[in-house]
């Protein structure tokens, strides 16, 4: 049996936001918990919840996060951050991008 990490479920969120970061020109590779995205030589990470998980006041249910995804969490070196939108996925990356002096993204 292999040791990889494959997402077994998509989150119904997930094939709108693949077609809206990859309208925007981002790579998008799939079933690695959740996404990974590419964009002006910088990767990104994303675990996808949907908008049920998210409270009120717009963070993440932190019951709605496996055992597994808060160990990602906390030990991965790499960029790694939960989201559950295409503007969450995107100003995020514009932080990353404003501070290694790239152009940013914009959503038509």
């Amino acid at each position: 049996m292999s040791k990889n990490r494959y997402a077994t479920n998509k989150d119904k969120n997930e094939p709108q936001l693949v077609i809206d970061l990859r309208g925007l020109g981002v790579s998008v590779e799939q079933n690695h918990d959740d996404l990974l995205c590419g964009f002006q030589g910088l990767t990104f990470w994303y675990e996808l919840k949907s908008e049920n998980a998210i409270k009120a006041d717009g963070t993440i249910n932190e019951k709605a996060i496996k055992k597994s995804q808060k160990k990602i969490r906390s030990t991965w070196r790499g960029h790694y951050k939960i989201a559950s939108s295409l503007e969450q996925i995107i100003d995020d990356m514009n932080e990353s991008f404003k501070r290694y002096g790239l152009r940013t993204v914009r959503i038509k």
